[in-house]
């Protein structure tokens, strides 16, 4: 009797958990989040979601959007959580039309504690992704490709210091773009799928990690 339940409780811990349901995933961002000029597949976060093997993300993003209008997108789309991972990048259009680096600490800041929300006030399900550097691309042609990288860090470093301080996670995707030069799509600005991949290879340890919290 005693080797007969030995057996059945070894089967036990040797059967398979059932699967976990798919997890629930939100991506919140702008033109590189909403991939502009790539298909569809080829998004980070359908890319990433693939990876992962989550369910389709839920995307809230458009080409264009700076922080605060990101956050009246949200308000509008009224996402409901909790989520198992939400992604935010933002910043870039903050950037392109000048717009104060403060500003931009208090808008963003409000925007990861919004995704925090949203991922049921856990911020390690949160993963914030770094701003590209445009600066490298055909279209920045004729522009001053420097002044922009330095702006690019300086919003970074806010990005940074806020997600660090709010405990999330962080992807730096930043050198990947600065590196993968000719990953462009062919409006001559925005990420390839390829390039989008890259970043994936980024930004997937962090989300395993957020997803295992």
């Amino acid at each position: 009797m005693k080797r007969a339940t030995a057996i059945l409780v070894l089967l036990a811990c040797c059967t398979p958990m059932p699967a976990a349901p798919h997890a629930r995933y939100l991506a919140l961002g702008d033109s590189y989040t909403i991939g502009e000029s790539v298909a569809a597949s080829e998004r980070f976060p359908m890319q990433l979601a693939a990876l992962l093997k989550l369910g389709e993300p839920e995307i809230i993003a458009k080409t264009g959007w700076t922080t605060d209008e990101l956050n009246a997108a949200i308000d509008a789309a009224k996402p409901h959580g909790p989520y198992e991972l939400v992604t935010l990048l933002i910043g870039v259009n903050n950037q392109y039309r000048g717009r104060d680096t403060e500003q931009y600490r208090r808008e963003f800041a409000a925007l990861l504690q919004r995704a925090i929300g949203f991922a049921g006030g856990n911020a390690k399900h949160v993963v914030v992704v770094s701003i590209p550097d445009w600066g490298i691309t055909p279209f920045a042609e004729g522009r001053d490709r420097a002044k922009i990288g330095r702006e690019i860090d300086r919003f970074n470093s806010i990005n940074r210091e806020e997600t660090q301080r709010a405990g999330a996670h962080y992807a730096d995707i930043t050198p990947v773009s600065r590196r993968e030069t000719t990953l462009i799509a062919p409006d001559g600005l925005h990420p390839s799928g390829a390039m989008y991949t890259k970043w994936v290879d980024v930004i997937a340890p962090e989300a395993r990690a957020a997803l295992a919290r």
